[in-house]
Formats: structure tokens, C-alpha cells, sequence
């Protein structure tokens, strides 16, 4: 512990982090557990006091396994961040109904940074936004308090990289990228990192480059994606299995990179990011229409797959208009709870517009579920679509179990059952492309 201790700076030894849920809860139970002395800031007060008891909030096991170990003070007072030398912003970064930017959660968080952080801090933003925002949102903010940024308080960025639910990588070893306006900033910066992350901490030459860094990773793949989705729909149409044609392509040991297409994209960062890098280009000038089209075609996707429950309803004689359609999962990928952007939710939108009588079921969110096994739902039933490939529903679902319950039809908007053995127990099957 020593060892890491004298990595950083010894003056940076108290971490404030703000915004207590999927990014800033790990990294400050990592600090915890390399020595800092560490608080959190959120305004939610139950997820304060299930943190203040040793309980995550968020369904993680490495997180309900860490936390009781590497404990630490979670507040709703602001005033907590007077004590801190390092303080991370990790609040949301969303879009709103019309896919704009909303930087309220970031202006926001730096306001209450401006007003109680003390002279010498740094502060660091971890929230995704696009190129620009650290120098014409927050470094302001911090001035307008009377703060010289890169003297006498130092800004940097570095883009927060987390998968949930990944058993492999982690906010503790997955490498990071870090920007500052500053030498001292970036270099602090880089200590702090190095000293929590068991990865490559590599510098940016700018605040910007850091920002844009995160914005192509999931514009990457936020394009692929489209890419596949698009093939799914042609192939459709040609008799060929998409699924199959992508992991052929995949054989290629160079120039190729697999993905797979689905009823829909989400998350915090895929389906959100694009927008931020749309926006702010649209603002200097440029017309980001790959970006878009791209968006648009996943998008598509949720009503899609109510298209193709249609199609198949229609082929058995039944109307979407008052059948029985069970929606299994409402996270938005496999084996977490976590709701964010879930597709799920313009599924079940797009099955009430055409008058379907709609139940859902998703092992991990019952709170929000309409049936609470999956016995259950499938029992009410004529046709069912796969969301969310949840472990429980790759280790339950049968076609035995589908036909036992009489469900009709089965769309798989993830692509991971087997067609022509539901197919063969005479259930309707149609996956995304296959």
C-alpha cells in the first residue's frame, strides 16, 4: 500500500466523488481499496444510505462483495468537497426526447465544485461529453468562482470506461485515456489513474483529444452495429442467416471484427454519444451524416422486431391487435438491472401502439415486471419476444417449455436460440436477420 501510495503526489491523498452509481461507485470503492481516503456525493438519498450501510445499489456482485471490504462516507451535503484534493465527477451525460445533449448534470455538479472545492484540487470529469466541453462548460463555471484553472485549480478529463456486468474487465484494469488543461493537471492526473488502474494510463496531447477519445469508441460501435442491423434486414429478405455470415466473416484473422445484430442498442453510451459528437459539430460547421444514418437505422430496430412479430402472427391468422405478447427483459443487456436506454422500453411502446395486451418479465428488474416468473408469462402468452439474452432465459427456455405453455410464437431479438428446433416443435420463430 505504500508502494502505491508514493505514486501520487503527497498532497493528493482524499477523493470526493460525485455521482455515486455505475461509474463513480467502483472507482470509489477502488480508491478505497489503494489507500485514499475517499467520500461520495450523489442526491439520492436512499442509494446514500444503502452505500452508508455497506450495500450497493447497483446489482454487481464484485460491488456487494467490495464495498462491506473498502467502505466509505457517502453524503447528500456538498459540503464534503471542501476536504477533497482530487474530486471526479461521474454524473450522467444524456440526451433528451429529441436526442440533444443535456449537460444539466454536468454544469450542475461543477457548480457545487466551484462553490465548496478548495484552492490546489483537481478536478477531474469522467462523465462522456463531446470535444469542447471541459474548456467551454466547466473550466467557466470554475472561473466565474474566481478559480485560475491550471494555477491555482487544475482540470482534466478522463472518460470513464466501464461494462457492467463484465466479470473480466473492470474500472480496475481497463486502460484510460487522460486530457488536462494543464502540465501540473495532467501529470497529477496520471498519478492518480496509475495508481488505481492495473492498465495502460496513457496521456492525451489535449483536454479535447481525452474528451473525443470516448466518443469514437462508441461511435465505432454504434456504426458497426448499423452496419450489421442493416445486413440483418437484407438478408431477410435473401434467405440468408445473417448470424451464420458474420461468424464465417469472423474466420478472417485480420481487417474484421464481429458484431451482431439485435432489436435494438442500448445502455448509457452506444445509443447516447453519437448525438454529443452530432451536436457539437453541427455547431462548428459539419454534418455528421454517417453518424446519423447510423442512428437511425438502430433505432429502427425495437419496431422492427414488433414488424416481425406481425409477420409471423399474421401467418398463423392472428392480429397483434389484442394478443397475448410476453416482452422477456427490460434491462438492456444480459444479466444486470440496469435500464438505461434499454430497447425494451420502445418494444413494449410500439406493442401498445398496435393494441397488443402486453406482460413482461425480467429476472432482474421484478419490481417493474408485470409477471414474476417465467412460468408465468410464458403461461399468458400466444407469442413472446426475447429482449434481454438473461443467462436465466438461455438456461430455462426450451422449445418443450414453449410448447407446454402454448406460446405460438417466438421472436428472438437477440439471436441466441436455436430456429430450427422451435421451429420443428411448430412455434413460429423469427430471430433479427435469420
Amino acid at each position: 500500500m505504500a508502494e502505491t501510495m508514493n505514486k501520487v503526489s503527497g498532497k493528493d491523498r482524499s477523493v470526493c466523488v460525485i455521482g455515486l452509481g455505475y461509474v463513480g461507485l467502483p472507482i470509489a470503492v477502488r480508491a478505497v481499496e489503494r489507500g485514499y481516503s475517499v467520500t461520495g456525493l450523489d442526491l439520492d438519498e436512499r442509494k446514500v444510505t444503502l452505500i452508508n450501510d455497506g450495500k450497493s445499489p447497483i446489482e454487481d456482485a464484485g460491488l456487494s462483495e467490495e464495498l462491506p471490504k473498502y467502505p466509505f462516507t457517502a453524503s447528500t451535503n456538498p459540503s464534503i468537497l471542501s476536504d477533497a484534493d482530487i474530486i471526479l465527477i461521474c454524473v450522467p451525460t444524456p440526451v433528451d426526447d429529441v436526442h440533444f445533449p443535456d449537460l444539466a448534470p454536468v454544469k450542475g455538479a461543477t457548480d457545487l465544485v466551484a462553490k465548496y472545492a478548495k484552492k490546489g484540487a483537481l478536478v477531474v470529469l469522467e462523465s462522456t461529453v463531446n470535444p469542447g466541453v471541459s474548456e467551454e462548460v466547466v473550466k467557466p463555471i470554475l472561473e466565474k468562482a474566481g478559480f485560475v484553472v491550471g494555477q491555482d485549480i487544475h482540470l482534466a478529463h478522463c472518460p470513464e470506461r466501464i461494462n457492467p456486468g463484465d466479470t473480466k474487465w473492470s474500472v480496475k484494469n481497463i486502460p484510460r485515456v487522460v486530457g488536462s488543461t494543464s502540465p501540473e493537471g495532467l501529470e497529477r492526473a496520471l498519478a492518480f489513474y496509475g495508481s488505481i488502474v492495473d492498465g495502460e494510463i496513457r496521456p492525451m496531447k489535449s483536454i479535447r483529444e481525452a474528451e473525443a477519445v470516448k466518443i469514437v469508441e462508441n461511435s465505432f460501435r454504434d456504426i458497426n452495429i448499423a452496419f450489421v442491423n442493416e445486413l440483418a434486414r437484407s438478408f431477410d429478405k435473401l434467405g440468408i442467416d445473417v448470424k451464420d455470415v458474420i461468424r464465417g466473416a469472423a474466420t478472417k484473422p485480420f481487417a474484421f471484427m464481429a458484431h451482431y445484430p439485435s432489436c435494438g442498442v442500448g445502455g448509457h453510451c452506444i445509443p447516447v454519444d453519437p448525438y454529443y459528437l452530432i451536436e457539437r459539430a453541427k455547431q462548428s460547421g459539419f454534418d455528421h451524416r454517417f453518424l446519423k444514418i447510423a442512428r437511425e437505422i438502430n433505432n429502427s430496430m425495437p419496431a422492427y422486431a414488433v414488424e416481425l412479430l406481425q409477420d409471423e402472427l399474421n401467418s398463423i391468422r392472428l392480429p397483434l391487435n389484442g394478443t397475448k405478447v410476453g416482452v422477456l427483459g427490460l434491462a438492456y443487456k444480459p444479466n444486470v438491472d440496469d435500464l438505461r436506454e434499454s430497447p425494451a422500453e420502445d418494444v413494449i411502446a410500439e406493442l401498445e401502439r398496435y393494441g397488443a395486451d402486453i406482460a413482461t418479465f425480467d429476472p432482474h428488474i421484478l419490481r417493474l415486471s408485470s409477471e414474476k416468473t417465467l412460468e408465468a408469462i410464458l403461461d399468458r402468452s400466444d407469442a413472446v419476444i426475447l429482449v434481454t439474452a438473461h443467462r436465466e432465459f438461455l438456461d430455462s427456455i426450451t422449445p418443450e417449455l414453449l410448447a407446454k405453455h402454448g406460446v405460438r410464437v417466438f421472436i428472438d431479438g437477440q439471436n441466441t436460440f436455436d430456429r430450427q428446433a422451435i421451429t420443428e416443435a411448430g412455434i413460429a420463430y423469427k430471430g433479427i436477420g435469420r
